[in-house]
């Protein structure tokens, strides 16, 4: 099995090296692997011990981040070595001061695993949510260096639930624990044998819990929104930006619309601006202009959307209608309602919210419509919706603080 899985691998490598010459993203993908062994024989020094920490992109880093955080903390001695799988993590997070190294991981072949393993010589390996690689897995194990897998999820129709997923159920059989994120994934891992678990939850709470502790104060969204009501739209794609612009053109309401959207490309921003019949200001054009007077703000940047969230008084969170949902627990912890699209299934947070009240689905106009009036007309409710979302996150903080007890037995 192992050989028809490299075999996979190094095929797929191949034809990657082939259309990246083509695809933009997939030539940073390529490229940017090569220069990962430099960038730790650089930053990485020998005498140190280190804790390799592997995350898929940029959605895994920050559910990561609590635990990366209270490891700088707690070992700043040792270095810390962070790796990406995906290109659209590694390029915003690849200067973060959380780690020591930020590379991408090699594609998982058995040279690579081991090249990489004696390069980094980790203390302690932690795979966050899933990414499961069996040659860095296998070359790992047999070092004897402990892994975690943590905010981990399983679900039924995964690979290694399947008569034909041998290979990653011995992939899994590596790991020295799991923390998981819910009832289910304990029960389905021990269908297969595997009891080392623990009931966590996702340190993506005690990510978002901590953004309250934080200075949010921005003083563009304060001169802005000024004493008005704020919708703030964030990670939109078109389909949710259709029915939002749609609203925004027809309403007679006297509120401040904040639109983040998902593609901060020029041509996208400028015909999204061009769709909005009221007075519009770009984030890169605030300086120039007096944007308490204007009733939309477009932001063209990356970075914001967070602190943004702090001064919105209803969010929708975009994705629902398109590719998949965005984070929703960022506006929660702010404890303000939020609107969603409709295909939310396989979000755990926006379904355990949407069954609260805390989250509205929508799926189409006419639903936004109905969902926005409601909460804009009755402050109350909305008042009480938002707190359904703080309360929800307050709930369900700790999960680092487990992983950081195991840790602390480890080393």
């Amino acid at each position: 099995m192992y050989f028809i899985y490299n075999l996979i691998v190094y095929i797929t490598w191949f034809h990657l090296k082939i259309v990246a010459l083509f695809h933009p993203k997939i030539k940073l993908f390529v490229q940017g692997r090569s220069q990962t062994f430099s960038i730790l024989k650089n930053k990485i020094q020998k005498e140190n011990k280190t804790i390799w920490i592997h995350v898929a992109s940029l959605g895994e880093f920050e559910q990561g981040l609590p635990v990366i955080e209270k490891l700088k903390f707690t070992y700043p001695t040792y270095s810390i070595v962070v790796t990406f799988f995906s290109p659209s993590g590694y390029e915003v997070k690849k200067n973060t001061a959380a780690a020591d190294a930020v590379v991408y991981l090699p594609l998982d072949t058995r040279r690579n695993a081991k090249r990489f393993i004696e390069s980094v010589n980790p203390v302690l390996a932690i795979f966050v949510k899933y990414e499961i690689w069996p040659n860095y897995l296998k070359e790992l194990k047999e070092k004897q260096v402990p892994i975690l897998l943590i905010s981990a999820i399983f679900k039924k129709e995964q690979v290694f639930f399947k008569w034909y997923g041998g290979i990653m159920r011995k992939a899994l059989q590596a790991f020295t624990h799991f923390f998981v994120q819910d009832n289910n994934s304990v029960a389905l891992l021990k269908s297969i044998n595997l009891n080392n678990t623990t009931l966590s939850g996702d340190t993506r709470f005690d990510r978002v819990a901590e953004i309250l502790e934080r200075d949010n104060k921005l003083s563009f969204m304060e001169r802005f929104k000024g004493n008005k009501t704020c919708f703030v739209a964030g990670s939109t794609w078109p389909e949710d930006e259709e029915i939002i612009v749609k609203f925004i053109n027809e309403t007679q309401k006297h509120l401040k619309f904040v639109l983040a959207p998902h593609n901060i490309k020029m041509e996208h921003i400028q015909s999204l601006k061009k769709s909005i019949s009221k007075k519009v200001v770009l984030y890169t054009e605030i300086e120039h202009n007096d944007i308490s007077s204007s009733e939309v703000l477009i932001i063209n940047t990356v970075g914001l959307l967070t602190k943004i969230y702090s001064y919105a008084d209803i969010a929708y969170v975009g994705g629902a209608f398109a590719t998949g949902l965005h984070n929703t627990l960022e506006p929660a912890v702010f404890g303000i309602p939020i609107i969603i699209g409709p295909d939310y299934k396989g979000f755990n947070e926006a379904e355990k919210l949407v069954a609260e009240n805390g989250i509205l689905v929508t799926g189409d106009y006419d639903e936004f419509t109905s969902a926005l009036g409601k909460l804009l007309e009755n402050p109350e409710y909305s008042k009480n919706t938002g707190v359904i979302n703080s309360n929800f996150v307050k709930e369900n903080k700790g999960a680092s603080i487990q992983v950081m007890a195991h840790i602390r037995r480890l080393l």
